[in-house]
């Protein structure tokens, strides 16, 4: 089969592969859509994934063609979205409910074989089946919201909160939409990028600007959310939280970036920073929440790029240009 292979630090092809097998519990996924996303970046700088050469794309959704033998729960023909997260169940953190921390943490298309491929294989138990008015090519954004409802999840935040988010990509969007719907009293959007800024005032933010001093709020705000992983960013959105605030690292950041704290600040005004890493217990919220329509893909999907043209579409998503960026095989 065809698929993209990161072979090396600042490498990736497109080339012929061996079709997957599944194992007892797994089914075999043609992959109708798979979406980049920030961590393929840093796997083809040569973080995150152990081991090169990988498959990417832990974001996709497709039908299933093969099924293991002691598979039940699906059947040949059935269109699935497809949680990557894969856990050891073992370790102290899977014990305590904390799977995404898990020791023997492993992800489909980070660590294992992904969907930037004609075919993936993934465990029947990752599997969510999509309702009938589901476009399945849509259904790659599944993965990128379940990761924006666990960030929900961290901040459990107050109805009535006033939430500053930096950037306004694909995640940053997501946050938007989720903040509107519970409890933001103002949801502000900063980003560097017009045309994105753009997009976060089309699905209806409260404020936005190239800078945080554009908005007018100088007792900061009661939540802010970095979704960009940039230092410059994440230093200034950590001055600009409000009393008794909370500061979210939800964007990814490179190993080496750094930012500084004042802890008497922290102490004196009772500031919480946390921080949401990937999918937990969220991914079968996530699809019922999308399927109920709390995003529309026409907004959110700006490129829709053949599997041939991966490198080129990893070429764009670098640039900051798009939205999501899906490649259908």
């Amino acid at each position: 089969m065809k698929a993209a292979v990161i072979e090396a630090p600042g490498k990736v092809t497109v080339t012929t592969v061996p079709d997957p097998t599944p194992g007892p519990r797994d089914v075999v996924v043609d992959v109708s859509a798979c979406g980049l996303c920030g961590t393929d970046l840093h796997i083809l700088e040569g973080e995150f994934a152990p081991t090169l050469p990988i498959v990417p794309g832990h974001e996709f959704a497709g039908e299933v063609v093969g099924l293991g033998s002691q598979v039940t729960e699906l059947a040949l023909g059935d269109r699935v979205a497809v949680d990557p997260s894969l856990y050891c169940h073992e370790c102290r953190y899977c014990r305590i409910g904390h799977n995404n921390l898990c020791d023997r943490w492993q992800a489909i298309g980070v660590t294992v074989p992904g969907g930037a491929a004609e075919y993936a294989v993934a465990p029947v138990a990752n599997c969510v089946r999509l309702p009938d008015h589901i476009d399945v090519q849509d259904a790659a954004l599944i993965e990128p919201l379940s990761c924006a409802v666990r960030g929900y999840d961290v901040l459990n935040s107050r109805l009535g909160a006033h939430v500053l988010i930096y950037g306004s990509g694909t995640m940053g969007l997501m946050m938007l939409e989720l903040a509107k719907r519970t409890g933001a009293v103002s949801v502000d959007v900063v980003d560097i990028n017009p045309e994105r800024l753009a997009t976060a005032e089309k699905l209806g933010c409260s404020q936005s600007g190239l800078s945080a001093d554009e908005l007018g709020r100088p007792g900061g705000w009661d939540v802010v959310i970095d979704a960009t992983g940039n230092a410059a960013a994440i230093q200034d959105g950590l001055e600009r939280v409000a009393k008794a605030g909370t500061f979210l690292q939800f964007g990814v950041s490179d190993y080496a970036t750094t930012a500084t704290i004042s802890p008497y600040k922290i102490y004196n005004q009772e500031i919480t920073i946390t921080g949401s890493m990937a999918v937990l217990h969220s991914y079968e919220r996530a699809a019922e929440l999308f399927a109920a329509g709390v995003l529309d893909p026409r907004v959110f999907i700006s490129d829709r790029l053949s599997l041939d043209e991966y490198p080129r579409a990893l070429e764009r998503f670098a640039a900051g240009q798009g939205r999501k960026i899906v490649v259908v095989p």
